[in-house]
């Protein structure tokens, strides 16, 4: 009971804030999901209720996408999503969290301390290539993601369609790619159908807060929301 407990409350905080900020869901579920199924369990079931999230919400937040970096992170992330499979049944799942959490810690206090870059094509092709690594590799293409848009200033809104946009693209592609070389198994799609109801109701709840929220709060909430993944991978990596 505890664990089923835990997995609904997990479900329901995830689909609040991917509705909210539109990176949430794979950042915060994704290592707590890992504590109750095996990786290839936990990675595919973020993957289909991440999609169902973006489906449900890409109709309403379209006017607010930024398609030309859309179109860029989609080809970028062609070269990253056989990468990161590769590394998924080659490498080691918790070097792979260690090295992963360190990356995301350092980069998160950069953006703490005000480092700013500048958005061009070729760093949307990079940004692009490593979520789509990381997306197959451990189903979170979020952190890169946010600390790039993060360190471009770019505004909320335009931030959570543009990702929306795109993870209907790479989470689609992702699961397909996961199903085919992993496989799949009845405990995925039985978890994501009794996880639904919750995610409906984190999708209302969700937009709810996103009109509540400044820009600086927003900010605040996602090097919150940065640093404890970073860290919670770091521990589980070694622990």
């Amino acid at each position: 009971m505890m664990e089923i407990l835990l997995f609904f409350i997990i479900i329901l905080i995830a689909s609040i804030l991917q509705t909210s900020t539109g990176f949430g869901f794979s950042i915060l579920a994704t290592p707590f999901l890992l504590l109750l199924f095996g990786p290839a369990e936990a990675i595919q079931i973020n993957l289909v209720l991440s999609l169902i999230i973006s489906i449900a919400l890409i109709w309403k937040i379209r006017s607010d996408i930024d398609f030309t970096i859309v179109k860029r992170l989609v080809v970028g992330s062609v070269f990253g999503l056989p990468m990161g499979i590769s590394i998924f049944l080659m490498m080691d799942i918790d070097k792979l969290k260690i090295g992963i959490s360190l990356v995301i810690l350092v980069l998160t206090l950069l953006l703490i301390l005000k480092f700013r870059i500048s958005s061009s094509k070729g760093r949307d092709l990079v940004v692009g290539g490593l979520a789509g690594a990381l997306t197959t590799s451990i189903g979170m293409p979020g952190p890169p993601l946010l600390l790039y848009f993060s360190g471009t200033n770019t505004q909320k809104e335009t931030l959570r369609a543009t990702t929306l946009c795109f993870y209907l693209f790479i989470y689609l592609v992702s699961l397909i790619i996961q199903v085919i070389f992993v496989g799949t198994n009845k405990v995925v799609w039985i978890s994501s159908s009794v996880a639904l109801p919750l995610v409906l109701l984190g999708l209302y709840l969700g937009q709810i807060l996103f009109t509540r929220i400044n820009q600086h709060i927003f900010r605040i909430g996602t090097y919150v929301i940065l640093l404890f993944t970073g860290i919670y991978l770091l521990i589980e990596g070694l622990y």
